[in-house]
C-alpha cells in the first residue's frame, strides 16, 4: 500500500477562502489522506501553523487548535540528521530547495512514496518519494485520486 505525505500548501489552502475551487479540493484531500497511509512531517505542520497566521491573519489560537487536531488525526514524522544531510547535498546541487529536501528525505525515511504538493514539480523524485501535483483544471488529478484511494 502507498503511503503518503501531504505538503504546507495543501493544509494551507484548506483554509483559504480566496479560491473556493482549490480550497473545496484541498478539504477533498485532506479528508481522503485522513482515511489511507498518511503521516504528516512536523515540518509541515509547523509551517501550516506560521502560513495561516501570518499570510491568513487567522488568530494564533485558532492556528493552534488547527495545529492540535491534525497531531491528533494522522501520524507524524521529525526530520532527522541524514535527512538534513541529503537536503543540503540536494540545495547544493540545486535540485531541490533546502526545506523540501529536508521534508522529502524526512518523508522517504518515514515509508512515504507520494508527496501530495502544489509547489514542487509534478513527477520529480528523491530516492523512493515521487512528488504528485494534485490540481488541475478539471478537479483533482488522477495520480492524486490514486493515492488517496478516490474513485
Amino acid at each position: 500500500m502507498t503511503r503518503i505525505t501531504l505538503d504546507t500548501n495543501i493544509l494551507f489552502y484548506a483554509f483559504d477562502a480566496r479560491d473556493a475551487a482549490k480550497q473545496a479540493r484541498a478539504i477533498e484531500i485532506i479528508a481522503a489522506a485522513a482515511v489511507v497511509d498518511c503521516t504528516l512531517g512536523l515540518q509541515v505542520i509547523g509551517e501550516f501553523y506560521v502560513a495561516v497566521v501570518r499570510k491568513l491573519k487567522v488568530a494564533p489560537a485558532f492556528a493552534r487548535d488547527q495545529a492540535k487536531s491534525l497531531l491528533a488525526t494522522f501520524n507524524s514524522f521529525a526530520a532527522t540528521a541524514t535527512a538534513h544531510r541529503v537536503a543540503a547535498e540536494e540545495a547544493a546541487a540545486g535540485t531541490f530547495s533546502y526545506w523540501d529536501a529536508v521534508l522529502l528525505a524526512s518523508a522517504a525515511q518515514s515509508g512515504c512514496t507520494v508527496l501530495i504538493s502544489e509547489d514542487m514539480a509534478n513527477g520529480a523524485r528523491l530516492g523512493t518519494i515521487t512528488i504528485c501535483n494534485p490540481f488541475t483544471p478539471d478537479g483533482l488529478s488522477d495520480a492524486a485520486r490514486e493515492a488517496l484511494g478516490i474513485a
